[in-house]
């Protein structure tokens, strides 16, 4: 009996197929994403980096000005200087814990630096003032 031989198919060269130019586009873009979420960007380090400040500088400013208020409230009403001043930095400290763990827990930090740096403005404001009139 005779053997069929199948045709032997014709040795072609290994040329890599061009891909489309917009499955290329897509591919830059899947790979433009990839490398975005494995490396922090710029603008994630400087929002924390703002977070940052308005924890520290904030709730310094505001314990600040709620020492120095309290202080001279505390001695206007007739408490002795040292004792309304320690009392008052325990105050103090308290809400510059309270402004620092709100800083980092806020949603949007505008209304974090308004309240911090106003608040500590008014009460740094009152706290002059008081002491003015005792003098």
């Amino acid at each position: 009996m005779p053997s069929r031989a199948t045709p032997a198919t014709p040795a072609t060269p290994a040329t890599p197929a061009t891909p489309a130019p917009s499955a290329t586009r897509a591919v830059r873009a899947r790979h433009a994403v990839r490398n975005a979420a494995n490396t922090p960007a710029v603008s994630t380090r400087l929002a924390v980096l703002a977070r940052l400040a308005a924890a520290v500088l904030g709730g310094y400013g505001l314990a600040w000005g709620l020492v120095a208020a309290c202080t001279s409230l505390a001695v206007a009403a007739g408490m002795g200087f040292h004792d309304a001043e320690f009392l008052s930095s325990l105050v103090g400290v308290l809400a510059f814990l309270g402004a620092l763990l709100w800083a980092i827990a806020a949603r949007r930090l505008w209304p974090v630096w308004a309240v911090l740096l106003g608040g500590g403005a008014l009460l740094a404001g009152v706290g002059s003032a008081v002491q003015a009139a005792l003098i």
